[in-house]
């Protein structure tokens, strides 16, 4: 027996003591998925049988429950479940996370029950209990689907129970395995001839009957149309727009959603009392000629359309109505009576139409929601939203978004077919797409990053990234990306170092990636270059500075009319190297480490580092000159002298480490560019090039820019990865800092999400810096060994990520706050109580 339930539910198992609900549980679902009464009366109470204990166990229960379902998990609920209002909670419970509530009954026999109750000492109640279990659940079989169960399967033998099979089926709603590419098409209402023009100029090829009626229309290259719903109505031939969208449908060449002029059309068909308004009178009209089997395959049709789908991996979501996406993937009448109406704030504008409420501004989903609905003059962005419905069967247009390349393509109305009631004026947009406001930023955020999932900004880090960007960052025109935070190595086992390229080599090979690169890591500060072809080019906010130079935190790396020659060499160099013509842009995004360090941390050089090195050495150097004498004299200070001088011989390395980072500059004269990575440039992002190819065209830029060495190792490849730590030690030697260990490929997916997109292994004399000039001896080594790497591992794939969303944004030309809601999160994370040291 085949049990079939929606992928995503609530189970309720309905049954008497000892009908085999728990084994059923055990045998059909997963141990996290079952929610059992008598486990959670144990957890409240030590004692799974004190019934005492019932109220506050099914409470916790339901709250247990309801985070599941929120999270989009199958939950079921193992408990008698024989009184109805029991199960009442339960589908309440299913209802208001806009899940299936199923219902599984064992109706085993009676002396079933009891023989397995008789077998358990913890079941020491008498046969009564038992006997008014099976009376109440007798007296309910036949009232739960009443109840709002939305399938219910009983099972009334123990063979019943073995043979069953639980098939678990997508909900109609869930295409994610169509992954298009698709031709969302607006608001129809009876324009056939409109239609037809549109499909054509989208690539579909007509196929007409023998009487020249289009029945069906074939897509391009693979591509298929997707309906937004009110297809019907108003328009000159609402059987003719019928009958070429059935035959898409029905072909496979089109998808197509209920809209709530369908909805009403089918009421009417079936002789139901509806109001005949809003163009419903010429539909019913113009059906009354078409035969008898053509008006029921339209109301089967119509009858059978899904409120909405969900697309391309969950990319996206096509509503008539728009969606919320709280119900993206859900099932319940709230869903579906959102997708076909919206939903309204109560009041009447001057027309007497309800005033819809704006959904739309408050989504922050990663899904892009394609939708109809409310006539609109022309198709604008909210949020990643878009209404499609331009009006056509007012005199307006009619309009399809191609997805996933968001090229909108209308045709014009012939004419006016329908007077509106509400003209069709185009609203004022609520706000510049270019200009970021408080609220994108203020308080708790959650930004959806399409490669590492929702990533959460809490309202302290909000409130810190806030003054920082308001007080110090450049202009926001410009700063489009801030680089992620780095994690180091897994710390070394090894008794004389923190940090081995052997342990990056391992957590990739571990990762599943074969093929690394070892990049010299820089003795600078990182910047991220962006620059513009022409100054002058950015559309408002006043002059445009041509691009900038900022640092990690968006700050100008130099302020004032040096940052303007710096990046006026930049592209003087990008011009040259000819990167402007080869990306067909006229901006690029340049990552890069600039140098030497002091060009921009000279007061953290001479008030931290300096004033350190110096006060060690000397103070060092004369208490050890004051031992040496005592100890000539024969007083017993060997220990203390030897103590001494290793300090001073650590405070020296120290001195000798940050110096190296330091070199005389005057102007740009001494400052060097490291490029590494090309990030992004008009209309695309490079992290789908491997780093090979970001390094070879970036080494053509000449002037103050300087080569990256690298070095490719495969992991699983004993010579190569000993060659990579050759090469490690000879820079480190030689007073470098390190490499960073990143996959050859750049951007990874693993089993588990995004692999790190570098680790970096900093040499033993430069962790001095980092860690104190006495950090190598041997008791302070073995308690950094113990230094916790898990926070700063998920901040660095978190940065990643919105970075990675950041740049996407910006090639999809999406509108500056929303590029600014990811450049804003990264600076809000680094507020993270994270050790800076890592």
């Amino acid at each position: 027996m085949e049990l079939r339930i929606p992928d995503l539910c609530l189970v309720v198992l309905v049954g008497a003591s000892g009908s085999g609900k728990s084994t059923f549980a055990r045998r059909h679902f997963a141990p996290t998925q079952v929610l059992s009464g008598d486990y959670f009366r144990g957890l409240v109470a030590d004692d799974e049988n004190d019934q005492s204990a019932s109220t506050a166990a099914f409470e916790a229960l339901h709250f247990v429950a309801g985070k599941r379902l929120d999270a989009g998990r199958t939950t079921v609920v193992d408990a008698t479940n024989v009184q109805r209002g029991d199960r009442a909670q339960l589908v309440e419970l299913a209802k208001r996370h806009d899940v299936l509530p199923v219902a599984i009954v064992l109706d085993l026999p009676e002396g079933v029950c009891l023989a397995r109750n008789a077998d358990r000492p913890d079941r020491d109640f008498g046969p009564h209990v038992v006997r008014r279990h099976r009376t109440a659940l007798r007296g309910s079989l036949k009232a739960l689907g009443r109840e709002g169960f939305k399938r219910v399967h009983v099972l009334s033998s123990q063979s019943e129970v073995d043979e069953a099979v639980l098939v678990r089926e997508p909900l109609l709603n869930d295409l994610r395995h169509e992954t298009g590419p698709f031709d969302v098409i607006g608001d129809v209402h009876g324009c056939r001839a409109e239609l037809e023009e549109l499909l054509v100029q989208l690539g579909y090829a007509l196929v007409r009957d023998g009487e020249g009626r289009p029945v069906d229309a074939v897509p391009p290259a693979g591509r298929r149309a997707v309906f937004v719903g009110d297809l019907v109505d108003r328009g000159p031939d609402t059987p003719g727009v019928l009958r070429l969208a059935m035959g898409m449908v029905e072909a496979g060449h089109a998808f197509a959603v209920c809209g709530n002029h369908e909805q009403k059309l089918v009421r009417a068909l079936r002789g139901r009392d509806v109001r005949v308004a809003h163009g419903l009178a010429e539909s019913l009209a113009q059906l009354a000629a078409e035969p008898e089997e053509f008006r029921r395959r339209v109301e089967r049709f119509c009858d059978g359309l899904v409120a909405h789908y969900v697309l391309d991996g969950g990319d996206l979501v096509v509503a008539h109505a728009g969606l919320p996406e709280r119900y993206h993937g859900r099932a319940s009448a709230r869903v579906r009576a959102f997708a076909l109406y919206g939903d309204t704030t109560g009041e009447t504008d001057e027309y007497g139409l309800p005033v819809r409420y704006p959904w739309a501004d408050e989504y922050r989903g990663r899904a892009t929601v394609l939708y109809g609905h409310t006539p609109v003059p022309e198709t604008r962005w909210v949020n990643n939203t878009l209404c499609l419905d331009t009006g056509v069967v007012f005199g307006g247009a009619l309009t399809a978004l191609r997805h996933p390349e968001r090229e909108v393509v209308s045709v014009p109305a012939h004419r006016v077919w329908y007077e509106p009631v509400r003209p069709l004026v185009a609203a004022e947009p609520e706000r510049a797409p270019d200009v970021p406001a408080l609220t994108d930023v203020a308080g708790r955020r959650a930004v959806e990053t399409s490669q590492h999932g929702r990533v959460t900004v809490r309202p302290e880090q909000a409130a810190s990234a806030l003054e920082v960007m308001s007080r110090f960052a450049v202009d926001p025109r410009v700063l489009l990306y801030l680089p992620p935070t780095m994690a180091p190595a897994a710390t070394s086992a090894r008794p004389d170092v923190l940090e081995h390229p052997e342990d990056a080599f391992a957590e990739y090979r571990a990762a599943g990636v074969r093929e690394v690169i070892c990049e010299e890591k820089h003795m600078g500060s990182r910047a991220v270059l962006h620059v513009r072809r022409d100054a002058g080019g950015l559309d408002s906010g006043g002059p445009d500075p041509g691009g900038v130079v900022h640092t990690r935190t968006g700050r100008a790396f130099f302020d004032g009319p040096l940052g303007d020659e710096l990046v006026a060499v930049v592209r003087e160099e990008v011009t040259r190297a000819g990167l402007w013509e080869e990306f067909d842009t006229d901006w690029l995004l340049i990552d890069a480490e600039l140098m030497p360090w002091n060009a921009k941390a000279a007061g953290l050089v001479r008030d931290q580092y300096a004033s350190v090195g110096a006060a060690a050495t000397s103070a060092l150097s004369t208490a050890a000159d004051v031992l040496g004498r005592a100890g000539e004299r024969g007083v017993d200070v060997a220990e203390l002298l030897d103590r001494t001088t290793r300090r001073l011989a650590n405070a020296t390395a120290y001195r000798d480490a940050y110096l190296r980072y330091c070199a005389p500059t005057d102007g740009l004269a001494g400052v060097t560019i490291a490029p590494f990575q090309l990030l992004a440039a008009r209309g695309r992002t490079f992290h789908d090039r491997d780093h090979l190819w970001h390094l070879d065209v970036l080494s053509r830029l000449g002037g103050p820019f300087r080569p990256t060495r690298r070095l490719v190792v495969d992991t699983t490849d004993e010579e190569q990865v000993a060659a990579g730590v050759r090469w490690w030690e000879e820079l480190t030697a030689a007073g470098g800092e390190g490499v960073v260990v990143k996959p050859l490929a750049n951007l990874v997916r693993g089993g588990r999400g995004l692999v790190q997109p570098g680790v970096k292994v900093r040499g033993r004399e430069y962790l001095r810096i980092v860690y104190g000039p006495d950090y190598t001896e041997p008791a302070n080594l073995e308690r950094l060994r113990k230094r916790g790497l898990g926070a700063k591992r998920s901040l660095a794939l978190r940065e990643y990520a919105l970075g990675l969303e950041a740049l996407e944004r910006v090639a999809r030309g999406e509108p500056l706050w929303r590029v600014h809601e990811c450049v804003f999160a990264v600076l809000a994370l680094e507020s993270e109580p994270v050790d800076p040291r890592l």
